[in-house]
């Protein structure tokens, strides 16, 4: 069968076809009477290609009706049409369209007939083509309501914002999401790969087949094969479990993330009649009562990140290597874990959370049955009707993912103080566990000790982990966390979901005696004590092998959860440019143990001459010494966890750190003066150090990538980072400087941004201020291969340029390539 005309085949060779079908679509942000008919004139309307979100090019008002939930832009109605050519389907050949995510209440038509209705925004669903389609043009038609607001925590978008397929197969053929594979047994010498196939026969006659499983590593080497006869009904489907031993399998773990390909065929004789393929990986996963959380039989704590499902100017149509970079800088960090919050994410990003070795806990809803606040138009609106086929189109989609270790049935949901919720929480662990019985299920409790409306006992007690949210919120809990609970609940197995992060604005500092700068409502304190409560929790958490990790909310700061004149929340402990804040590398001195050091705030304090500028440090290293200007303020040291006695009374294993301080930060109190101040940590006898120092007034811009080459596939992407320098070449920490970005040749703008919750400039305008010392611009490249040239400017400052390849996409394995 020939390709689609305007898509791009992701499948090998062989009788199945799966094609992208994110090009070429017309849109129009309105609700377009008649666009469903295949005649409907839509040449006038704009063209472009998905994943596509609308709200993300619209402007912040105070007034829009998305209100702070979705960080103040539009919503509404929008319409997408496609027109593409298909030779006819063959020997009952099935073609079904597939949808990754629509936000939200989509209808799709294919050549004026309706194939139905999806309302929720984050799961997948697919429709049956074959009845409507044409020997000559068709088209697809799909309207896309998301006007009825607010209706999300927190931003959520607008459109068709994720991948659309469409999969072309013969009539008997593997089950859309119809692999399902677990590993019940796994060691470093064998594993037991059990795969449950579903194949469906569209015939109007039954038929014999054989199904064949070939399992192969990462190299490509075959390392498993069953062959099972089956006898199909005649339009009908069945289950198939087949079992597989692998020898000295790699197992798959947060430090060597090994992935193993299974190969799914039909065969009829000796003619393949279908054929898939599902990525999996071997491991073996324990929660225990007492030791936490156990990884191949090896105790890990979950070192864990909430996400939200939006990348800052590119709102929620993010491409694959914004995830890549953004999980990059979480991973460098010593993030080993990450929530989903608060409901089922891109495809793409589980993917390569599985390619890079984080556990996830992947979760459904954020809303049951009763609606919270606010939200009028939330989930709890489609729960009663859509909640069941949502929650199995999630877990039939993401079961195979290696790196999803958990399921969170919800977030914060009202109904965990009712006895109702106790019913509605039994009737989803039994869909749960059911569809797979392979991994506990936990829920988001933020009312476990709540006086006026606590969550009941039985609600805690039916879940496999216990979840907590803001585990230190209540009363007594604020220094005794868990405990309480542990000794009242002892075969509880819990951990915490949602904590506290170090809430800051990045590059902005204030003191006690300043006036406060942040979301009403907020205490974010003096930069150099807002680190006090996170640090208090996390001691807890990482002595407590009981407790299965922590969660912070948030990893990076996403829309939405805002109050005017923000957008977005400041909770990250990275921006939404994707720049660490200084909260950032407090988790990386407790979280990794390549010697490191971080000195803040900056030293641009003119005025303040003389006036006690607290200086802090987070370090892993044994001690650290602060000079001032060449003179020095003393060494601190900080010993967590401290360790004791080994061997004999007053010997120890390592040696001995005589900590300063029981805090995890260091912190001098020094007169202001221009200058430098210079940081030396000592570990081990490896001497690590930063600098930080007075700049002058900025003078040139800096511009630096990501990645220099890009592929030309109108879809991949490159961040370029703007930093504003003084004459010496330092970054100015508090420069806002008006910067204008150009791009030239085989690429375009797709956004700008700077961190600024405040800053409501649209996000596609080619012009940023600078927010302390750093603005982001994202390269978006076309379809066809060549040179981008990218150059920033600012008034009288130097400006600056940096040049980019965009190549032919490379025709790799279960990547999608070529323009066709």
């Amino acid at each position: 069968m020939a390709a689609l005309s305007g898509a791009r085949s992701l499948a090998a060779p062989g009788p199945r076809q799966r094609l992208l079908l994110d090009y070429g679509w017309q849109f129009i942000q309105a609700d377009a009477q008649g666009a469903d008919k295949i005649d409907f004139d839509d040449r006038p309307w704009r063209a472009l290609n998905l994943p596509h979100d609308w709200s993300i090019e619209g402007e912040f008002k105070e007034d829009a009706p998305t209100t702070g939930y979705g960080g103040y832009l539009p919503a509404g109605i929008g319409w997408y049409r496609k027109h593409f050519r298909l030779p006819q389907l063959s020997n009952g050949q099935k073609c079904w369209v597939e949808f990754e995510g629509v936000y939200m209440n989509s209808e799709v038509w294919l050549n004026g007939h309706s194939l139905g209705k999806h309302a929720f925004g984050y799961t997948g669903f697919y429709y049956d083509l074959s009845p409507f389609l044409s020997k000559g043009e068709n088209v697809i038609a799909v309207r896309v309501d998301n006007s009825l607001q607010p209706n999300n925590r927190w931003y959520s978008g607008s459109g068709i914002y994720r991948h659309v397929w469409l999969n072309v197969a013969n009539p008997v053929h593997v089950a859309q999401w119809g692999t399902y594979i677990t590993t019940p047994a796994a060691d470093s010498a064998a594993a037991t790969v059990a795969v449950r196939t579903t194949v469906e026969n569209s015939l109007p006659t039954p038929q014999n087949i054989v199904l064949r499983s070939v399992v192969k590593n990462a190299a490509g080497a075959t390392v498993g094969v069953v062959d099972t006869p089956v006898t199909l009904a005649a339009a009908g489907s069945t289950d198939v479990a087949q079992t597989l031993k692998i020898t000295a399998p790699a197992l798959w773990s947060v430090a060597t993330p090994a992935l193993y390909t299974l190969h799914s065929s039909v065969l009829t004789g000796k003619k393949v009649g279908d054929n898939t393929t599902s990525s999996f990986g071997i491991r073996r996963i324990e929660y225990d009562q007492d030791k936490g959380f156990l990884l191949n039989g090896k105790h890990v704590k979950m070192n864990g990140v909430c996400l939200h499902s939006d990348a800052g100017c590119l709102g929620v149509a993010v491409p694959r290597q914004a995830w890549v970079r953004r999980l990059q800088t979480l991973k460098a960090m010593g993030c080993n874990a990450i929530r989903t919050a608060h409901n089922p994410p891109d495809p793409d990003f589980l993917e390569l959370c599985d390619q890079m070795g984080f556990l996830v806990m992947d979760e459904a809803f954020d809303e049951w049955e009763i609606a919270k606040g606010q939200v009028q138009y939330s989930y709890h609106t489609l729960f009663a009707e859509n909640s069941q086929p949502d929650l199995v189109s999630m877990l039939h989609r993401d079961r195979n993912h290696p790196s999803i270790v958990i399921w969170s049935a919800g977030n914060e949901v009202l109904d965990q103080g009712k006895a109702r919720g106790v019913e509605v929480l039994k009737n989803l662990l039994a869909t749960f566990h059911r569809e797979d019985p392979t991994r506990p299920v936990t829920v988001g409790n933020d009312r476990i000790a709540d006086v006026e409306y606590p969550a009941t006992p039985a609600f805690l007690d039916l879940q496999d982990v216990v979840g907590y949210n803001y585990v230190d919120r209540w009363l007594n809990r604020r220094e005794l966390y868990y405990s309480i609970d542990k000794q009242a609940h002892p075969a509880w197995k819990v951990i915490g979901t949602e904590n506290g992060s170090i809430y800051s604005m990045r590059g902005v500092y204030r003191l006690a005696s300043d006036k406060v700068v942040g979301r009403p409502g907020f205490r974010p304190g003096s930069y150099n004590t807002s680190m006090v409560k996170a640090e208090q929790l996390w001691k807890f958490t990482a002595v407590h092998d009981y407790v299965i990790g922590d969660f912070m909310w948030t990893g990076i700061d996403h829309l939405g959860e805002a109050h005017w004149p923000f957008k977005s929340s400041s909770s990250g402990v990275i921006d939404l440019c994707g720049f660490p804040k200084d909260s950032y590398y407090f988790y990386q001195s407790q979280w990794t143990d390549k010697p490191m050091v971080h000195a803040f705030p900056h030293w641009n304090w003119a005025g303040r001459e003389g006036q006690v500028i607290p200086v802090v440090a987070y370090t892993n290293c044994d001690s650290v010494e602060l000079f001032v200007n060449g003179k020095s303020f003393g060494s601190k040291s900080v010993a967590f966890p401290q360790q004791g006695n080994s061997g004999g009374n007053n010997k120890f294993a390592h040696p001995f750190v005589n900590a300063t301080t029981s805090d995890l930060h260091l912190s001098w109190d020094v007169p202001y003066e221009p200058g430098t101040l210079k940081l030396v940590g000592r570990k081990n006898g490896t001497t690590v150090s930063e600098e930080v120092r007075t700049t002058g007034p900025p003078a040139a811009l800096r511009l630096s990538v990501d990645k220099k080459t890009i592929d030309a596939d109108a879809w991949d992407i490159a961040d370029v980072k703007v930093e504003v320098l003084d004459a010496k070449g330092l970054v100015v920490p508090n420069a806002d400087n008006l910067i204008e970005f150009k791009v030239e040749g085989a690429g375009t703008l797709a956004g700008t941004d700077n961190g600024n919750p405040q800053d409501r400039t649209t996000m596609q305008s080619k012009q940023r201020q600078a927010f302390s010392g750093l603005a982001l611009a994202v390269v978006r490249s076309r379809d066809q291969p060549g040179t981008i040239r990218i150059t920033a400017s600012s008034g009288n400052l130097q400006s600056d340029t940096i040049q980019l390849t965009a190549r032919k996409p490379v025709n790799a394995p279960g990547r999608v390539i070529g323009l066709k």
